[in-house]
């Protein structure tokens, strides 16, 4: 019996004497006389105290639809909209995208917003499972990178803004973690190897020709990685030698505990590696109309985010040089973006483009996300 029920039939049977002297006259017949003042007082409390407890009953989401009850009478509980706005009134969401992820968790049967919220996995599952609802019920194309479009929109922000991930030693780094390691203001892209042993172990880099850097013990150096949610981080540590191993010539950094968070980055990355082919762009300095150049460059996707991506290639490429970036997924269709180049480094003999993307069509923008958060049938 629900808290409604109890309550008002202990009311009622409180009420029932003077509800029978106000219904009855001497004779047994109906009182046609005016109802008495501490009668209409007790009425309209009566409706103050059902108000109220209608309010507190679907704040706190007791009210079930009957198409959830099972046998018993039970049924499935759901959150209310008020727990949702909770869980997410500090994440910066807008209305469109408030809406998709109340999609999310009720297509998913999630019964507690914030429990969500708080599980990297749980936000991975649901969203992917979503993203595979709104492929098989959108009617069309259009609908379709539509949803997609405020869906992965939602999922950035969540993981932007959600969370508490922490690293407070180079120990808890995890094995291939992404990393730029800085070394007398020189910039190389290198792997975590390990970070098990007594020395951080991370790829050893290379010269602009190829040649292995050799530093002696105890010079400085800067290593600055990222998570696989993106959350960044820097620390300063020293150069402790250079050895072989079973993943190829590593170099051996010092451990430490004095790590630095960065600010988050705007867009999860992923390492990946994609053969890609890329134009010159150039911008007509009276009419501001852009160009493609015909000659056809090729090089490698080693990372890559809807805000970017870094492109290790052979050809000459300068800083703030625009590229139209394109590449062929599995399913035959073309990925293409337009970027500039905002930063250069060196990997070995050839250089990386770091990219920042300026324009992204909304397929491909989609497409890129399903690629980074691993959706995407690959």
């Amino acid at each position: 019996m629900s808290f409604l029920t109890i309550f008002f039939t202990n009311m009622m049977f409180r009420l029932q004497s003077p509800f029978e002297m106000m219904g009855k006259g001497a004779a047994g017949g109906f009182n046609t006389s005016k109802t008495s003042p501490s009668t209409a007082h007790i009425l309209i409390g009566l409706g103050v105290v059902f108000a109220i407890v209608l309010i507190y009953n679907i704040a706190k989401g007791n009210f079930r639809t009957s198409k959830g009850k099972g046998k018993a009478g039970g049924g499935a509980r759901h959150y209310s909209t008020f727990a949702l706005h909770r869980a997410t009134m500090n994440l910066g969401l807008d209305r469109e995208q408030t809406k998709m992820l109340d999609y999310v968790l009720r297509s998913g049967g999630i019964t507690e917003p914030a429990r969500l919220l708080n599980n990297p996995e749980l936000i991975d599952r649901n969203f992917k499972r979503a993203y595979r609802l709104i492929e098989r019920t959108s009617v069309n194309n259009d609908e379709l990178n539509e949803r997609l479009l405020v869906l992965f929109a939602t999922r950035n922000i969540i993981e932007t803004n959600s969370g508490n991930e922490t690293t407070t030693s180079t120990r808890q780094i995890p094995d291939n973690a992404p990393a730029v390691l800085s070394i007398d203001k020189a910039n190389y892209p290198v792997k975590v190897i390990s970070s098990k042993g007594d020395t951080l172990l991370v790829e050893n880099p290379k010269t602009s020709t190829g040649v292995m850097i050799r530093l002696s013990k105890g010079s400085k150096a800067t290593l600055t990685f990222f998570t696989k949610s993106s959350k960044g981080f820097m620390v300063e540590t020293r150069i402790m030698g250079s050895m072989d191993s079973s993943k190829g010539p590593v170099m051996q950094l010092s451990h430490s505990g004095q790590i630095k968070k960065l600010s988050n980055r705007r867009f999860r990355r992923r390492d990946i590696t994609i053969g890609t082919s890329f134009y010159f762009v150039y911008v007509d300095s009276n009419t501001k109309k852009m160009s493609v150049d015909k000659r056809q460059c090729t090089g490698t996707i080693t990372d890559i985010s809807i805000g970017g991506c870094s492109l290790k290639t052979r050809a000459s490429v300068n800083h703030g040089q625009r590229l139209k970036v394109e590449f062929t997924q599995a399913d035959g269709s073309t990925i293409a973006m337009l970027g500039e180049v905002v930063r250069l480094s060196r990997s070995g003999a050839n250089p990386v483009l770091h990219i920042k993307f300026l324009k992204i069509p909304r397929k491909s923008l989609n497409a890129i996300n399903a690629l980074v958060y691993e959706y995407a049938n690959e």
